[in-house]
């Protein structure tokens, strides 16, 4: 399964590849924001994307927005890991279309039980 992971957050992209790695998961692409994400999603083809909320350029929400509005990535899983953690926040990335939400910081396994969640694995 190929992943991407969106972050302006270098650190943060590292830290959620090390912990996919750990989970199992080994092809994993990077995007320093959604406007970069989107390209290479769409370029790259991905099976899983994970973003960030708050970003310059394209934020998550506009990322979720932007994948549930094209037909080859509607149904794409996207699981958003922010610092973002707000009930209003959450409900509005969820009525966007976004599958999982986990807010930072974070632990490989829960990354792990709510990636099989979304999957549907759970």
């Amino acid at each position: 399964m190929k992943i991407i992971t969106v972050d302006d957050s270098a650190t943060m992209r590292r830290i959620i590849k090390n912990s996919l790695k750990a989970i199992g998961y080994n092809d994993v692409i990077e995007a320093e924001h959604g406007q970069v994400g989107l390209a290479k999603i769409q370029n790259e083809g991905v099976d899983f994307v994970i973003t960030d909320w708050s970003m310059p350029v394209m934020t998550g929400l506009e990322l979720v927005h932007a994948l549930r509005q094209n037909p080859l990535t509607k149904a794409l899983p996207i699981l958003m890991v922010t610092a973002v953690g707000q009930k209003e926040e959450i409900v509005q990335a969820v009525g966007a279309g976004l599958n999982g939400y986990i807010v930072k910081p974070f632990e490989a396994e829960t990354l792990h039980q709510k990636m099989q969640q979304v999957l549907g694995k759970a």
